[in-house]
């Protein structure tokens, strides 16, 4: 059985890998939170140089909701993978799956709702 910040820190490598792997670019900065039965992971500095010229050359909506769409269809189209990282991690069964990005801010929020919450271990720290 793993802690909290074990099973915290190894979905932050699986999706950095991912993110290099799949979209071409991990991020600057990552953090992954467990909350009962959600996890929320973090990313920052995830936006490509295709898609900042993109956000920028178009009228400002246009390009934001073109990059959003195609960050959006990427995800869900990789979601079996990024399901199968964080169950394999998790030892939970993923029920669902949420994403959005920040064009202004390059944020990126993935959340994870869990069938139940994992089981992890104290860690020892006090």
């Amino acid at each position: 059985m793993k802690t909290q910040g074990e099973i915290e820190a190894a979905i932050c490598d699986g999706i950095s890998r991912f993110e290099q792997e799949y979209m071409g670019r991990g991020p600057k900065d990552i953090h992954a939170h467990l909350l009962n039965d959600l996890l929320v992971v973090r990313l920052h500095g995830v936006l490509t140089a295709a898609e900042q010229h993109l956000v920028k050359s178009l009228p400002s909506e246009t390009g934001r909701d073109l990059m959003k769409q195609v960050r959006r269809q990427l995800i869900e189209t990789a979601r079996p993978l990024l399901e199968a990282l964080v169950q394999k991690v998790m030892g939970a069964q993923i029920l669902g799956l949420h994403h959005d990005i920040s064009t202004v801010t390059g944020e990126e929020l993935v959340v994870f709702t869990l069938a139940k919450p994992p089981s992890v271990r104290e860690s020892g720290k006090r």
